[in-house]
């Protein structure tokens, strides 16, 4: 291992000495006497990267902080400029060309690394990260293991398994067949978004989420799951204090916490943290490069992103959206800055020895999104992460705990063009045609949880009372909804406009939402739920143009005289009597659809009307009321069956797990297996017809 680390080394030093030589003659100022000069300036900056950085890091880290990483990308620059200029007859001619010396340096490691599978990052984390927590007395040594759970938002069982055949997934597949790993399935909620789902796995309560987004009518609003004050309200709705990360646990990168005291770049905790921020960044600042590898790695994803969709153009690839220019830099966000930035505080929560840790990849859903769940750019994103999850499991290996490892998803999704390329219209149109052109408020964007995660990431560093913090609050201005930072011009709409104005409008007569293929029909201005009778005397058309629409899959609505209904096309199933009469439009969907539909239908904010688009069986195919290629948050498909791969020594049930909460009992059973207190197992919800 020391061999090779020092061929390495080596290997590098030749490399950057080489690339030195070349600036020399295109950058103006910057000169080298030979290549001789140019291996020693190679080799002393990287010998003084490896012994006066670390102490650098330490005290600039208040700088990084608040600059965002720039302080630090320029302390480097410096430090590689006076390392140049003290060799005889070189010289690097200013700031701005040691800013593009160190950037180029900084891309060559990067490149160097992609192509031979290099994590030169260890041992940075290894002897600054832990160092750091240890002097601030933030580490915990036990022997009692840790849980470590990595999400991988969005991969359904059935792709992470063809992956793992096919050499995607290299790490998971070398867990696997070496038997340290089981994968196991388990089925979502009807509502498969992580917003439910993670209320689910993280608190062991989804009850009352019928959607990613829903009109609540008392409060005469939407809520939307991945807005931070809607987050925060929904944990306070579903929290006991006792979450699955209530003891000193970590959430990184979620939507809601798990009651953790530790959090970054969560949804619920992003208006109320208190932790000083550079305390979570520390990690991903110990690396001398780290911003300037940032860069060059999305500046790359960027370039990826333009030439795949390129590609599925010239080829007429189908289904496929729109993907724009400002999608690339939100792309290049969510499978890169985000995902740097997570990799390095889940490895300093590692070297802490936090007792349970949570976080959400959020890259692999965001491409499937938009390029299709196994296309080749989403499969690459999905390796690039088996490589984050491998340089995670090397991190544990240093840990000052032990740690059970396990990957799972919390949803998976389905694919198919969407509503309005299939039909020429959209869910809102359809109903509104239906309704004689009623006052409809709509809301069937498809989501950006990139840009929700920015915008986020921007409310916690704005609440701090710095330089970042102030310059953010001044370059956010007018783009602050309820308080929090919302990039996304529809969420603040939905939120209602900040400085000042709380949002107020008119209460619309209808209000249609989507999730995925899951569409949500309220009418907010009548009060409690609408019966089907009093829908048929208002709106006669609304209900026969669903059901008839080759799109629609059924509709769930309540009847005064029937209870809760499923209609479809050909058929009607009875679900509070569980008797159908004619074609059972729930056949398509799975033998838990009723059990689902039953336990929405319980729910006090169920919309109106709940409308599930088709399923088409040979293709795999949903058609989702929002502009998404790959969707999820309603029934048929894969988009239902998120995995676990978990270590061999934790058990799983051998019944069916079925729901989000089931999952929570198992991950909570867990904890009491390794010796955590206080993480018993959750009690299980009192069953109506079979629902948990």
């Amino acid at each position: 291992m020391r061999g090779s680390r020092v061929g390495r080394a080596i290997f590098v030093t030749v490399l950057d000495a080489a690339v030195l030589v070349v600036f020399s003659q295109l950058l103006a100022g910057f000169t080298l006497e030979g290549v001789g000069s140019a291996l020693l300036a190679a080799a002393l900056v990287g010998v003084l990267n490896a012994l006066v950085w670390p102490v650098l890091a330490r005290l600039a880290l208040p700088l990084n902080v608040v600059t965002l990483g720039l302080g630090g990308l320029v302390l480097n620059a410096l430090l590689v400029g006076l390392v140049i200029d003290a060799l005889p007859g070189a010289e690097v001619g200013g700031v701005g060309n040691a800013i593009v010396i160190t950037i180029v340096l900084a891309a060559t490691t990067a490149v160097v690394n992609s192509l031979l599978a290099i994590d030169d990052d260890e041992w940075w984390y290894r002897s600054v990260v832990r160092r750091q927590a240890r002097r601030r007395g933030d580490v915990t040594r036990s022997e009692v293991p840790g849980l470590l759970l990595l999400e991988i938002d969005g991969l359904a069982h059935d792709v992470l398994w063809r992956a793992i055949r096919d050499g995607t997934a290299p790490t998971l597949a070398r867990w696997l067949r070496s038997g340290t790993h089981r994968l196991r399935r388990w089925e979502t909620d009807w509502s498969s978004q992580t917003g439910a789902c993670q209320a689910g796995i993280l608190h062991g309560d989804n009850d009352d989420m019928p959607a990613f987004r829903w009109w609540e009518k008392e409060r005469g609003k939407a809520i939307v799951t991945n807005h931070p004050r809607d987050a925060e309200e929904l944990e306070r709705r579903h929290s006991d204090g006792n979450g699955l990360l209530h003891a000193d646990g970590a959430s990184r990168a979620n939507i809601l916490s798990g009651d953790a005291p530790h959090s970054m770049l969560t949804m619920s905790t992003a208006l109320s943290r208190r932790r000083p921020l550079g305390r979570d960044y520390s990690a991903y600042f110990a690396r001398p490069y780290a911003v300037a590898r940032t860069i060059v790695l999305a500046v790359a994803e960027i370039a990826r992103e333009r030439r795949a969709a390129r590609a599925q153009v010239r080829d007429d690839v189908r289904p496929r959206i729109p993907r724009s220019r400002t999608y690339a830099l939100m792309r290049a966000w969510a499978t890169v800055v985000q995902r740097d930035l997570q990799v390095a505080t889940v490895i300093g929560d590692v070297l802490a020895g936090r007792p349970s840790i949570y976080t959400t990849f959020l890259a692999y859903d965001e491409v499937a999104h938009h390029s299709g769940i196994e296309r080749p750019d989403t499969l690459a994103v999905l390796h690039d992460l088996d490589r984050q999850i491998a340089r995670i499991a090397a991190a544990c290996e240093e840990a000052p705990r032990p740690y059970r490892l396990v990957v799972l998803s919390d949803h998976g999704q389905s694919q198919g063009e969407t509503f309005r390329d299939r039909f020429g219209h959209s869910l809102e149109e359809l109903v509104r045609e239906s309704c004689d052109g009623s006052q409809v408020l709509a809301a069937l964007g498809g989501d950006d949880n990139a840009l929700s995660y920015l915008s986020a990431g921007l409310t916690e560093v704005a609440r701090d009372d710095t330089v970042a913090g102030r310059t953010v609050r001044a370059a956010t201005r007018g783009r602050v909804a309820d308080g929090a930072v919302m990039l996304e011009e529809q969420g603040r709409r939905e939120a209602g406009s900040g400085d000042g104005d709380d949002g107020a409008t008119e209460t619309p007569e209808l209000s249609v939402m989507a999730s995925g293929c899951l569409g949500l029909v309220s009418f907010p201005r009548l009060p409690g739920r609408v019966p089907l009778e009093r829908i048929e005397e208002l709106y006669p058309a609304l209900i026969p143009a669903l059901r008839d629409h080759p799109g629609i899959g059924f509709v769930m609505v309540r009847s005064e005289a029937d209870g809760a209904l499923a209609i479809g096309p050909a058929g009607v199933h009875h679900l509070d009597d569980k008797r159908v009469v004619g074609e059972d439009p729930l056949a398509p969907f799975g033998p838990n659809a009723a059990r689902h539909l039953r336990r929405t239908d319980s729910f006090p904010h169920c919309a109106d009307l709940m409308i599930n688009s088709a399923y088409w069986p040979e293709f795999g195919e949903v058609a989702a009321f929002e502009e998404l290629v790959g969707s999820h948050g309603g029934l048929g498909g894969t988009q239902s069956f998120p995995f676990a791969l978990h270590p061999a020594d934790l058990d799983w049930p051998a019944e069916e797990v079925v729901g989000a909460e089931s999952v929570h009992r198992v991950l909570r059973g867990w904890l009491a297996d390794l010796g955590h207190p206080g993480h018993g197992p959750a009690p299980i919800a009192a069953e109506t017809d079979g629902v948990a």
